[in-house]
């Protein structure tokens, strides 16, 4: 899944993001929108993580879906 792919899908996407990473908030996921950079700033932000693991965790839950 590339970002074109997740930008384009937010709307079904988003439901799953937030099942997988809890602590975002609606407005939050209303502001990421699909965009990857803002979704791993987010899960920084919220979870303590380096941008390479946010980034990892992303990858990992892209494959899942």
């Amino acid at each position: 899944m590339n970002e074109n792919t997740i930008k384009g899908n937010w709307q079904q996407i988003k439901g799953n993001v937030q099942k997988k990473w809890g602590e975002l908030t609606d407005d939050e996921l209303d502001q990421i929108n699909g965009d990857r950079k803002i979704l791993a700033g987010k899960i920084q932000e919220k979870y303590g993580q380096a941008q390479e693991e946010a980034e990892r965790k992303i990858d990992e839950f892209e494959q899942s879906y």
